[in-house]
């Protein structure tokens, strides 16, 4: 299938390719960056506006064959030179600033990658952004210093397709990614790589299926219990799908691991945890601590969190965090019991990144312990 390149890539992109035309004085319509993934991005400029104090232009977001809502969207950059005052002149070393503009959201609450008032563009697209333009400003000996402003006029329409006002960003998208890279998500694809996965162990001969949403989690897994998550099946958000999968090869048992973000909607009976699919996190999490002990007001505080490490720290301070664990493992162990029809026997480890161990089934360290040796 074939890959994309993100917003991210796309304004690194038309960020460089404006500021070589600002600084040079000549067209370009096409320009190459590296993504962190080491994969060179060869973009075509379009939307080009030159002016004598700034340069505008654009890269037309592909996202390859991932259904992605911004596929088609206008990533554009406007580059201009900061004149500075004649006191700050003298001296004066390269900078680069970048900000948001049309259809780019802007970060209103906390706990997000960039801070409360910043533009909603991640830290991993600054870099790259930072890096190209650092590049060409190098290239000319410029030694100044310039504003990058990154829009996307979509941004604010696509907005209403995401989690983005849920999240506390507001009037448009944000710019993203780790790698440069979007990668394919075909449903069907992937579950036919999962299914793939899981006969080759039952093939193998593992009676257990071991299965994770994915490597979130690999260096808590190695160093509490010495498992290398890699060997692991990997099910992506199908939960529900590789349940029935494991029942139908004919596995015995099959054990989940993973991070609350992920498997705390299956404790509401999400067997698809997409957040195109569903995101009750917050919901679910305040009902555990209700039922837990907790009052009404610890769970209008966990209603107003935006991600669970945010809602752990504030159950954990009112003394629920390990109950309320309890009877989230009990639920998610319930909901998948209910999907598998008793067919197998399954188990789960439950954990986040600050707390490590959340709680875990009876015979998790036993099954991973078996398929150690």
């Amino acid at each position: 299938m074939k890959k994309g390149f993100t917003t991210g890539s796309c304004a690194a992109a038309a960020a460089k390719a404006a500021a070589y035309m600002l600084l040079t004085g000549q067209e370009k319509l096409n320009i190459e960056i590296e993504t962190p993934a080491g994969i060179m991005f060869k973009a075509d400029i379009v939307d080009v506006n030159r002016q004598e104090e700034k340069v505008s232009c654009a890269v037309i977001k592909d996202g390859g064959d991932d259904p992605d809502v911004t596929t088609g969207c206008h990533v554009t950059a406007t580059v201009s030179i900061e004149i500075p005052s004649a006191e700050a002149a003298a001296g004066q070393s390269l900078g680069i600033q970048i900000d948001g503009g049309e259809g780019v959201g802007r970060v209103t609450l906390p706990g997000l990658d960039q801070p409360v008032g910043n533009a909603a563009i991640n830290h991993v697209p600054r870099e790259m952004i930072e890096k190209e333009v650092a590049e060409v400003c190098k290239l000319l000996d410029f030694n100044g210093k310039l504003q990058i402003i990154i829009s996307i006029p979509e941004g604010v329409e696509l907005a209403s397709r995401t989690f983005n006002p849920r999240l506390g960003i507001v009037n448009g998208i944000s710019v993203l990614g780790t790698t440069g890279i979007v990668e394919p998500m075909s449903a069907k694809a992937l579950i036919d790589t999962i299914e793939v996965e899981l006969k080759q162990k039952k093939e193998l001969g593992f009676k257990t299926a071991i299965v994770t949403p994915g490597n979130y989690g690999l260096k808590f897994m190695k160093d509490c219990y010495d498992y290398d998550l890699d060997k692991s099946v990997k099910c992506s958000n199908f939960i529900g799908e590789t349940v029935d999968m494991c029942c139908r090869l004919g596995f015995e048992a099959m054990l989940i691991t993973g991070h609350i973000g992920k498997l705390i909607k299956v404790a509401g009976g999400i067997m698809n945890t997409h957040s195109h699919e569903a995101d009750s996190r917050m919901e679910i999490l305040s009902a555990c601590a209700l039922r837990a002990g907790g009052d009404g007001d610890l769970a209008r505080k966990v209603l107003e969190c935006l991600n669970t490490e945010e809602a752990l720290n504030i159950i954990d301070e009112a003394g629920f965090l390990q109950p309320t664990m309890d009877i989230a493992l009990e639920k998610i162990l319930f909901y998948m019991d209910f999907r598998a029809q008793g067919k197998i026997k399954i188990d789960c480890i439950l954990y986040s990144n600050e707390f490590g161990l959340l709680a875990e089934s009876a015979n998790s360290r036993g099954i991973l312990l078996e398929c150690q040796k």
